[in-house]
């Protein structure tokens, strides 16, 4: 990230600016008196009024811009060129989120009102991407198949444009969750990040897709990849939405199941953790700590480089006073 920026190393200099009105006042009074002959008495009388000509001011003008400029190049205008370079923290990311009809169950509340789970889950890895200024985080939601959201990248506004476009029904219904592991593990396997890491989300138990979600988490555990997983939903029952023999949508209670046993045989496996949550709070809570437990320093390194300008001040300043001074000794000596 590079800035520019105009400053004087000598500011103070500048003051001197607010004298040069008054340099003007007093050359302006002490004007020379005109060296002509005169022919008559009453000639001489208005000799002492010290008449001005258009030559007199034009030459005030070339000794106080002079003036202007040389006081501006004692303040020293410099050009900065600031550059600050941020390290990454070396932690590659890949969100898994499960976008399964399931996922429309509202069993979650945001400021007391109840909103299906999706939306929490949006919200919640929003606010986990705003944690993770340095690292690269990429993006995979699934259903009956997985399909990537976003590759890894340091982009993180672009990354939340395209968390916002995702949605339930995009692909056909399902949880793949062995699949959006494979998938996800694709995509960090080229990755030369000093850790690597899944965080898969679901509220339901493996049903589709060819692959076995033990079978992917082994095949990550190979490449040094880790894994958290996260089971969404409350214990026992959820509202789920349905709709009726008219096309109509309601919300009927059905019994909510997760495949935990998976979920932690997959974690442990891999060195990560389970995690349960049943409420806006807790998954809050369980993405704020995979934050703290994934954490490296960033070092943050800056540069400053500053490009002197005060000879474009000098030599125009030294040029106009010179002039002014041939100009008054030689022929417009004579004159005001």
């Amino acid at each position: 990230m590079t800035d520019t920026a105009y400053q004087f190393a000598n500011p103070g200099w500048l003051w001197l600016l607010l004298a040069l009105p008054l340099v003007a006042v007093l050359r302006g009074r002490a004007g020379r008196a005109v060296a002509l002959r005169l022919p008559s008495v009453s000639d001489a009388r208005n000799v002492g009024a010290r008449p001005r000509s258009t030559a007199g001011g034009f030459l005030l003008a070339l000794m106080l811009l002079g003036l202007a400029l040389l006081i501006v190049a004692l303040a020293r205008p410099q050009l900065g060129q600031g550059r600050t370079e941020i390290e990454t923290s070396g932690i590659d990311i890949v969100l898994a989120i499960d976008v399964s009809g399931s996922m429309e169950a509202l069993d979650f509340k945001i400021d007391g009102e109840r909103v299906n789970r999706l939306t929490v889950v949006k919200r919640v890895v929003e606010q986990f991407v705003g944690e993770r200024p340095g690292d690269r985080i990429g993006m995979v939601a699934f259903a009956g198949r997985p399909y990537l959201v976003s590759p890894l990248t340091l982009d993180h506004d672009w990354l939340k444009k395209r968390l916002e476009e995702v949605r339930i029904g995009r692909v056909e219904d399902g949880t793949a969750i062995g699949s959006a592991i494979a998938s996800s593990v694709n995509h960090l396997r080229d990755s030369d990040a000093k850790s690597r890491i899944v965080i898969l989300l679901t509220d339901g138990v493996n049903n589709a897709g060819a692959a076995n979600p033990v079978t992917a988490a082994e095949a990550a555990k190979a490449l040094g990849i880790k894994i958290y997983t996260i089971g969404a939903g409350i214990q026992g029952q959820a509202p789920m939405p349905v709709q009726d023999a008219f096309g109509r949508r309601r919300y009927v209670m059905q019994e909510v199941e997760i495949d935990e046993e998976s979920l932690k045989q997959i974690a442990s496996n891999t060195g990560g953790r389970y995690f349960r949550a049943t409420d806006t709070d807790s998954l809050e809570q369980i993405y704020g700590v995979i934050n703290q437990l994934e954490t490296t320093k960033r070092t943050e390194k800056r540069y400053e480089d500053y490009e002197e300008l005060f000879l474009f001040a000098l030599c125009p300043g030294l040029a106009l006073l010179l002039i002014e001074r041939f100009l008054s000794e030689t022929r417009y000596r004579h004159l005001p």
